[in-house]
């Protein structure tokens, strides 16, 4: 069988676009010689499609949109994932569905069977379950069997390769026991950091543990918070990964199952390549698909707004990236400087405006109503609500979409401005460590072949400079140490004592553990960012603000 793996890049909402999305793919497959054409989860859609499935006009569309795509299934057969009304009198209205279209018609419908409810998931709020086997007879032109149809979730419940099962049930065996001879997974599976090795180990054993080849097709782009890496694959009935598309781009891969070529598996990114790609791609779905035509940020010349700034110009291009410098007294000429020779080396406009008068008025005004207590920082944050105000006032003059350029280890430990630099509607690192922000930087440079961001910017100590001589590490420690904390107390969710017992000064772990609970209101008020760890301070870590833990 000659099967298609069409990743396709949704927008959410959108069912006419996606719809002519996957019968594009589909023209393209029958001319390429497919027999059959796998889309991914709600292709209709869009994943994830949150509240919009409580909309029933919508539904309306996405099930004349299956109809539409069965009327063209004559000349190649398609697997397209949408949301299908439940006939059920008890449970959730919808269930999460895949459609096997083939000679004009559909010709059966099979819903998910294992619900995600965990991080970024949330779909037993929407989808009721089935206990019915996803199995269907198919004959066509290249192929005549039993096919077994699965939806993300269901792949990913495999006891040779966790601890621990997360679902009593084992959809794939289920499958396989009801006489499957191929394996069809539709996913929608957002990137996070090293993601994809767990992806390839898992439905490796389960293609060879079944002895059944499986076909894997993963959406593709950011929808919100979320970005999809594609990497769709094909796995031999022995495991072999022997077909798998490009990661982070549309793609339609035509693979004859039988006889699978080398040429069929791209290489994935890994590591800090993969984490450029996704949020570049990230950056870009978000800004076009809500409809934004520029981006504006502050330079400061630090290595947050740099990195920011290099994504921004690869995902937009430099004509849509307006930057701005807004030096204060406490700015260093060589902060200035890196701020101008970055935007150089970027051909991105800057424009400087000096916060100076604006600053000593605020103190004039306010001085009389701090008394005489120390200047501290009510004063500090008063320059970064400044600047905070000065690059909404130029995103809602010209309605470019402002970037916030915090970190995930400020953003964790609070050490940032709320209504100053946290000012914005992306935040393009606030799943990025600190230190993977200096690797970014690094592998920036690499890939360029040049020094894109100067290497004084990497090189300097960082800083807030929002008074004399500052530097972070006055009120944090080495963000090497920072960051391996935070990674364990927060995607991890060990306690102080555990962390301490690993060699971790105790003074330090309970005051990092103290600022990250007492900080959640911050983060509950922050900008949308692009998920790329395991667990980023976002959809898919809910922690209460008012509570006494410890």
């Amino acid at each position: 069988m000659r099967v298609a793996l069409a990743q396709i890049n949704p927008l959410v909402g959108d069912v006419e676009g996606n719809t002519d999305q996957i019968l594009r793919a589909a023209h393209r497959a029958a001319e390429g010689g497919a027999d059959l054409l796998v889309a991914p989860e709600l292709a209709v859609l869009g994943y994830p499609p949150k509240d919009l499935l409580l909309k029933d006009h919508l539904i309306r569309r996405n099930l004349a949109a299956v109809e539409r795509i069965a009327a063209a299934s004559d000349r190649v057969a398609v697997v397209v994932g949408f949301a299908q009304p439940s006939d059920q009198k008890r449970g959730k209205a919808l269930r999460n569905a895949a459609a096997l279209c083939a000679g004009g018609e559909v010709v059966s419908v099979h819903a998910k069977r294992l619900l995600p409810t965990y991080d970024v998931f949330d779909e037993h709020r929407y989808f009721d379950s089935t206990e019915v086997v996803a199995v269907t007879d198919l004959e066509l032109p290249g192929f005549s069997g039993r096919v077994g149809l699965s939806i993300c979730e269901d792949l990913w419940n495999y006891e040779a390769v966790q601890a621990r099962q997360p679902y009593r049930e084992d959809p794939i065996a289920e499958l396989v026991q009801a006489g499957a001879t191929v394996l069809f997974n539709i996913s929608a599976s957002p990137y996070s950091l090293d993601k994809q090795q767990t992806r390839i180990r898992i439905f490796s054993s389960q293609a060879a543990g079944h002895r059944v080849p499986l076909v894997y097709v993963n959406q593709v782009g950011g929808n919100d918070d979320l970005v999809f890496d594609g990497a769709s694959a094909v796995f031999a009935a022995d495991g072999k990964l022997v077909a798998q598309a490009k990661a982070f781009e549309e793609d339609l891969l035509i693979v004859d199952l039988d006889r699978p070529s080398p040429a069929d598996v791209t290489p994935y990114p890994e590591g800090v390549a993969g984490v450029y790609q996704a949020l570049v791609l990230g950056t870009r779905d978000y800004v076009n698909k809500c409809g934004f035509q520029a981006v504006v940020l502050g330079l400061s010349g630090g290595i947050d707004s740099a990195v920011t700034a290099v994504i921004a110009v690869a995902a937009l291009g430099a004509d849509r990236v307006h930057g701005v410098a807004l030096p204060s007294r406490y700015s260093s000429d060589r902060s200035i400087t890196d701020a101008e020779l970055l935007a150089q080396n970027l051909n991105v406009e800057l424009r400087t405006i000096a916060i100076e008068r604006i600053h000593r008025a605020m103190e004039e005004e306010l001085g009389p109503h701090f008394g005489n207590a120390p200047p501290g920082i009510a004063e500090e944050n008063i320059q970064a609500r400044i600047r905070g105000d000065l690059l909404m006032a130029l995103s809602n003059k010209h309605g470019w979409l402002l970037l916030t350029t915090g970190n995930k280890s400020e953003l964790a430990v609070g050490y940032c401005t709320l209504y100053g630099d946290m000012c914005g509607g992306l935040a393009l690192l606030s799943d990025v460590p600190k230190t993977m922000v200096y690797e970014l930087a690094r592998y920036i440079n690499r890939r360029a072949g040049r020094q894109v961001i100067p290497s004084e910017t990497i090189t300097k100590p960082p800083s807030a400079e929002l008074k004399e001589s500052q530097t972070d590490q006055d009120s944090l420690p080495p963000y090497e140490v920072l960051d391996e904390v935070l990674q364990m107390y927060v995607e991890q969710e060990r306690s102080v004592e555990e962390i301490v017992g690993r060699g971790f000064d105790r003074e330090v772990v309970s005051d990092i553990a103290r600022k990250v609970d007492r900080n959640e209101y911050k983060r509950k008020q922050a900008a949308v960012g692009l998920k790329v760890t395991s667990r980023a301070f976002g959809t898919g870590r809910r922690m209460p603000i008012a509570a006494r833990y410890t």
